[in-house]
């Protein structure tokens, strides 16, 4: 209860604010008719309030019914009515004066003419380039891509500038690991494989656009060392009932196919929208590792090879209403969710010897596995809009429910140097059933104190809790039996309260934002089958810098600081074992503490064209994956350790190009270095650094306004992560589109990892560890995808309502 309390405090604060938000508004009302040609009631047609001094853009709205439209609570200051249609010519009317004398005014009626010439044979397209750069964030814009056919979230997730996932899911911006992963703004407080299977869920077609944030701002969660990426889903802004349907087939070594579902109704006082994704694919993957064991008396040779197969499912569904309680006020309700699960058929063999090239026995083992997952997130938001000189406020409640399970068998056949059998079977199961529950309440404040000068202030509060249990039993005596050695639950339970401050101030030619973010975390890790509690509560300053600077017409400058967080996983902190075969396992570990990191950039840009940064990061008590040798069991393990110290260093070039007309190509390289140093691991100073680089280049060719080719290729080199040392990896995908009837009907074919060439590569950067890992996934896989949009298109929404909210998803752990 006590940990409910700071979120129910911030609530009651957001209440009492509200009625302020409505008292503070001006008293002007500007209010008229619309007619058509013939004198009848014109409704839906767009309405505008501009500033009458530089025509910016103040409100929207849409005539009603009886062609009336109204816009009230105005503040006082000179403005311009427009009214546009389409099929009529625009119409502007005023400038009207509200002041303490006039603060009413009623337009006259406005009967608007249709347009008396058409163009015809003329088609103006605008097309967003697929990756963007602008002033504080590099966008992918994945809607129209044809690269985003038939792929999920995370397969798209790779193709970004700067990022790169490995073979589990892990998530690098840069080539630093500590990425924050939000969705719509939202902060996913989820682990990092639970969050690859939320991804993994999420249907290509229904991502807009993915944001880069090297070096997020005081008004964004500290947490994520290395930056934030924002994915943006679709979101349907027309008047009317309009959607679309998708279907999708592909195949690599087995069949891929999709299909879905969205929809959307926009009326003057409210929207509702809806969508709904479903794919099932058949996955292989490949597994082989090479290792000696040394140990002071002897060597032990093993030679592992593992193949796997099994079929995945996932769906997702997105749903909500956003009521519009006046011009300056909306109210929304949504909930989101996903489903996933599948199987796998892990075939195993592990060949033994005390020599290079010699088997004196063998392990053969059939790995059986069934998981599943799924997650839904509940959200209630306000946003006020206080006047018109841009003071407003927001506001979000979340809750989030997650479970997630796996069952596992292993079957282990012991096999003599002839291949028979020479002792009993060893088989075990185990189950790890996993609920995470997250309650989030968050509200902004943004008062301009000029045009020139802004200030962003927010509280929010967030109280996770999780329940993970690890059932172990073996089959003795033709029954399955407890294993109350490896049997273990673990409940963790974590209270973030935080604020914050953004005061932004242009000057002439330059822009400088300070922030400060304070933020006070309560978490208990409680080890119920060992008796083990762990209790930390700490309180941190996490300050912010950004300059920016034009030097002239062609050139910027700017420099940036932020100090961030990074707290453990939830799943890492769980001391359970989860096993990959018999001599292969993870392990949680309880004691992780947080890592703290200070980032540094300085960017240059020239015409907007290049863009150069360069960045540096000092982080302390750098929690890194580690892969060790357990000489006594002669097994391999990875977990997760805090090295005393990581620095980073890393230079960014980025540079859109317009070859031709019709051939627009983006390009990027980060070359970086990454040093890890601890005084003690494994009983002995470490340290480990080597000079990496990725690139990756995206062209796009339009053969005519209906045909798009692109090709997109990336390089990573050869790293090193911690104690791991991995080798390059590359590929190249290929795609093209074709629209018909108009653009609604639109076809995609796309080629993923069209060579074969991705797979990771890994080798150990620690003395004394002796071991060689290959693994390899279906990554070439052919994908055919279609798309249908139907409904009304014209009329465009008079107001975008973006939601900011949050949702502790970041950080847990789960099967599959």
């Amino acid at each position: 209860m006590k940990k409910l309390i700071p979120s129910i405090l911030i609530f009651v604060i957001f209440l009492f604010m509200l009625p302020a938000a409505h008292a503070q508004p001006g008293t002007g009302k500007l209010s008229g008719k619309v007619l058509d040609e013939k004198h009848a009631s014109l409704s839906y047609a767009s309405v505008s309030l501009l500033k009458a001094k530089d025509s910016t853009l103040i409100k929207g709205s849409i005539t009603e019914e009886n062609g009336t439209y109204a816009f009230s609570n105005l503040a006082d200051g000179q403005y311009i009515i427009a009214i546009n249609m389409v099929g009529y010519a625009k119409v502007l009317k005023g400038p009207y004066l509200i002041n303490d004398t006039h603060k009413t005014y009623t337009v006259d009626q406005v009967e608007l003419a249709p347009t008396s010439k058409q163009l015809k044979n003329v088609e103006i397209v605008s097309r967003k380039p697929l990756v963007e750069r602008q002033v504080d964030k590099t966008v992918l814009n994945i809607e129209n891509s044809v690269l985003a056919a038939g792929n999920n979230a995370l397969e798209i997730l790779q193709k970004a500038p700067g990022v790169t996932v490995d073979k589990d899911g892990n998530i690098s911006l840069r080539g630093k690991k500590g990425v924050l992963v939000m969705l719509d703004g939202k902060p996913t407080y989820m682990s990092s494989e639970q969050l690859a299977n939320l991804l993994r869920s999420t249907e290509g077609n229904a991502v807009q656009s993915i944001e880069l944030i090297t070096n997020p701002s005081a008004k964004y969660d500290a947490a994520g060392n290395s930056g934030i990426i924002n994915i943006k889903l679709k979101k349907n802004k027309n008047y009317g009932t309009n959607g679309s349907v998708n279907a999708g087939a592909g195949y690599g070594r087995y069949y891929k196919a999709n299909t879905g579902i969205s929809l959307n109704h926009r009326e003057k006082k409210f929207n509702i929208f809806g969508d709904f994704n479903y794919s099932r694919r058949k996955q292989y993957h490949n597994l082989d590792i090479m290792r000696v064991n040394n140990t002071t008396t002897d060597q032990t040779y093993f030679n592992q090879t593992s193949e796997g197969k099994g079929p995945r499912r996932n769906y997702n569904f997105k749903g909500g209403l956003d009521y519009f309680l006046d011009d300056s006020n909306t109210i929304g309700l949504a909930v989101n969710g996903y489903n996933g699960g599948g199987s796998n058929d892990a075939k195993v063999l592990t060949l033994i010897g005390s020599q290079p090239l010699q088997t004196d026995s063998s392990v053969l083992a059939n790995n059986p596995n069934q998981f599943n997952y799924r997650g839904i997130t509940y959200n209630l938001n306000y946003k006020g809009t206080i006047d018109t000189a841009g003071q407003e406020i927001t506001a979000d409640i979340d809750y989030s429910k997650y479970k997630n399970s796996g069952d596992n068998q292993y079957n282990n056949n012991y096999l003599d140097i002839n291949g028979q059998p020479y002792r009993s079977p060893y088989i075990f199961r185990s189950f790890a059933p996993s609920e995470v529950n997250v309650f989030a309440v968050k509200t902004d404040y943004t008062y301009p104190f000029s045009k020139k000068m802004k200030l962003d202030a927010g509280l929010k509060s967030s109280v996770v809790s999780t329940d993970n249990n690890s059932i172990f039993e073996n089959f003795l005596n033709n029954n399955w039996q407890n294993d109350a050695s490896r049997s273990n639950q673990f409940k963790y339970d974590e209270n973030i309260n935080a604020g914050y401050l953004n005061l932004k101030r242009e000057f002439t030619g330059t822009t400088i934002q300070l922030g400060l973010r304070a933020e006070q975390t309560n978490s208990t890790g409680n080890s119920i089958t060992e008796q083990r509690v762990s209790k930390r509560h700490y309180f941190n300053l996490f300050p912010s810098l950004f300059v920016n600077h034009v030097l002239s017409k062609n050139n910027e400058i700017g420099f940036s600081y932020s100090r961030r967080i990074d707290r453990p996983d939830y799943g890492d902190l769980n001391p359970f074992i989860s096993f990959v075969d018999l001599y292969t396992y993870g392990i949680g570990n309880p004691f992780l503490n947080p890592q703290y990191t200070n980032a540094f950039e300085v960017s240059y840009s020239y015409k907007k064209t290049i863009n150069a940064t360069f960045g540096y990061s000092h982080t302390n008590d750098a929690i890194t994956r580690v892969l060790l040798s357990d000489t006594v069991q002669k097994t391999l393990f990875i977990t997760s350790r805090n090295l005393a110290v990581k620095k980073s260093y890393n230079l960014n070039v980025n540079s859109p190009l317009n070859i031709f007309k019709w051939w627009t190509t983006n390009n990027n390289l980060t070359v970086y270095y990454n040093k890890f140093s601890t005084p003690n691991l494994l009983g002995v100073p470490y340290s480990s650094g080597k000079l990496a680089f990725n690139a990756n280049t995206n062209h796009t060719i339009s053969l005519n306004t209906s045909t798009n080719i692109e090709m997109s290729g990336f390089y990573q080199s050869s790293m090193v992560e911690g104690t791991l040392a991995l080798k390059p990896q590359y590929g190249i995908d290929l795609g093209a589109s074709r629209s018909f009837a108009n653009k609604k009907f639109n076809v995609k074919l796309a080629a993923n990892d069209v060579f074969n060439l991705q797979k990771w590569r890994i080798t150990s950067a620690l003395p004394g560890q002796n071991y060689s890992v290959f693994e390899k996934e279906e990554s070439r896989i052919f994908r055919l995808t279609c798309t249908y949009r139907f409904g009304s298109n014209d009329i465009k929404a008079a107001r975008q309502h973006n939601k900011g909210s949050a949702a502790e998803q970041n950080r847990v752990k789960s099967g599959g």
